[in-house]
Order: structure tokens, then sequence, then C-alpha cells
């Protein structure tokens, strides 16, 4: 079974809970996220969420992945499936690690395996990684403005 992980992080100067409010407000995605369009569900360990990405100049994808951990100021993680498991699976993982300054360091990343890894495998590095850092970029723009979220 063929594996393949994409990370990518950046500094946010906001606090833990700030940060977690904002990646936790599935509702006003639509408002500011470029890669993840929606999310409907609730952030709880064992929910069911239904989650539509699309990276800019790509196509988009619907799935509905399983919350494995919600934890606040620190972890969500949520596993999903393309058809059936094992063809081609995705933990995604959102990491928020305070850092000295009172600031935090946003890590994002997914852990994908299954069968039709390596035939996804360009597409992954090249537009999900992107989408992945265009929401970092939006997430630390919203975090930082003044004002309510």
């Amino acid at each position: 079974m063929s594996s393949h992980q994409l990370q990518t992080e950046i500094e946010i100067d906001a606090a833990p809970d700030r940060v977690w409010a904002i990646l936790t407000d599935f509702a006003s995605y639509p408002a500011w996220n470029p890669f993840i369009k929606y999310v409907h569900g609730i952030p709880r360990p064992g929910a069911r969420l239904e989650v539509r990405i699309q990276p800019s100049g790509a196509r988009g994808m619907t799935f509905r992945p399983s919350v494995l951990a919600a934890e606040p100021g620190r972890e969500l993680r949520w596993l999903g499936h393309l058809l059936l498991p094992g063809v081609f699976d995705g933990e995604h993982r959102f990491e928020i690690e305070p850092l000295v300054a009172g600031n935090v360091l946003f890590r994002q990343s997914e852990q994908f395996s299954g069968l039709l890894v390596p035939i996804f495998r360009n597409s992954l590095e090249r537009d999900t990684k992107r989408g992945f850092e265009e929401l970092n970029r939006a997430l630390k723009a919203r975090a930082e403005a003044h004002g309510p979220g």
C-alpha cells in the first residue's frame, strides 16, 4: 500500500484559542477559506463531517470524514476515504503549537494512503499543497486582524 505525506506550517501572531475559534467556526469558512469551501458538522471525536475542498485552479471534491481528535487550542484531526477504505484515505491534521512570544505555529498536514496514492501524487504535491498554503495564509490574516472572528 502506498502512502504520501504533505505538511505546511505558518507562524500566526495570535493566541491558540483565537486560532482554534476560527478553525472550528465552520459556518464562516465560505467567507474566508480559499481551500476548504465548507464543513458541515461538529468538531468532536467520533462525529462525521461533510467537507468540500477545492484548491485554486483545480477540481473540487466532497467527502465525509470522521473526526479523530478535537482538542481545543491544540489539534483538529479527521480521517476521510475516497470510495472505500484502502482505496485513497487521508488523515488530515491541523495543529496549533503555542510559541514563547504568545503566538503560535500552525501546522497543517495530511497522511495519504491507499491504492490510488501513486496516481494522485503529482496533484497532491501541486494542487493540494497549494490549497494548504492558501488556507494557512488566510487563517493567519483572519487571526491577526482586529475585531471579532
